[in-house]
């Protein structure tokens, strides 16, 4: 009898951060949908089990009177990384890491950026190479949101960065992978996950940052800014899974002409 070949499935295909493992390669943001239940079946949908939250803009419990993220994304069920969203220097990036902790009972796993202009939302890379020497010196779990230069994500790797998460265009603006060439270079010369952050409009995008190898992608306005978030976070699971997949299986090269499907050899003619 002929054996079946053994098909390697998405769930057997885990990465780690740190030292926990994962097995979605969909990060998520909870901002900007229109109520806490939309955030919910959104996030449910993308099947993600890392999910992202502003603590200058979520309530978390800060606010005792107010509806919180963790009544409908229970932290025994998903893994929250606070983010520092909203922070133009490395003083208040810093204590927004802090304030995380505190909230979320000594949590060190966190998402640092710091901007540098309220226009383009790009990082400003002094400023974040001086809060990632002060968290990791306080021994949080640092992911970074930096520009796609190889050069630095290699430095923030040096520094004991746990992930690096190169922009694919600017935060928001949904258009797709600018240079995938950087992108790839990252890629290749790291030893940490590479997890592309901002700037992804659609399914496609998500994709092509996973069939470039990358480990994962982290998204917001690409799902909750759509006509129908919970359709649009199925889809970018399903895209994510497909680029991984198409990774791990190796494209054909791209070639200039056509060549035929089938062989000539043995032909009858």
């Amino acid at each position: 009898m002929s054996s079946v070949p053994e098909f390697r499935t998405q769930t057997d295909d885990s990465f780690r951060i740190g030292d926990r493992t994962f097995h979605s390669r969909l990060l998520v943001g909870t901002g900007k949908y229109r109520d806490l239940e939309e955030t919910r079946r959104a996030v449910e949908a993308s099947g993600a089990e890392i999910v992202t939250v502003a603590i200058r803009r979520t309530n978390i419990g800060q606010n005792p009177d107010e509806p919180s993220l963790l009544d409908v994304l229970p932290p025994d069920r998903y893994t929250y990384l606070p983010n520092t969203a909203g922070c133009y220097s490395a003083e208040d990036a810093v204590r927004t890491c802090r304030l995380a902790r505190e909230l979320l009972d000594g949590h060190t796993l966190v998402k640092l950026e710091v901007l540098g202009d309220e226009k383009t939302l790009f990082p400003d890379v002094v400023e974040t190479l001086k809060a990632a020497e002060t968290l990791i010196a306080e021994s949080f779990e640092v992911m970074v949101y930096t520009n796609d230069d190889p050069i630095m994500a290699k430095r923030f790797e040096e520094m004991g960065c746990v992930a690096v998460m190169p922009l694919a265009a600017p935060i928001g603006s949904g258009l797709g992978i600018r240079n995938p060439y950087n992108i790839l270079t990252i890629v290749e010369n790291a030893s940490v996950p590479i997890l592309v952050d901002a700037g992804v409009g659609t399914a496609s995008d998500a994709a092509i940052a996973m069939e470039l190898g990358c480990d994962g992608v982290l998204m917001n306005t690409a799902i909750a800014g759509a006509k129908d978030p919970v359709l649009m976070a199925s889809a970018m699971k399903k895209a994510i899974e497909a680029g991984r997949e198409a990774y791990l299986a190796g494209r054909i090269p791209k070639k200039r002409f056509a060549s035929a499907s089938s062989p000539l050899d043995g032909l009858f003619f």
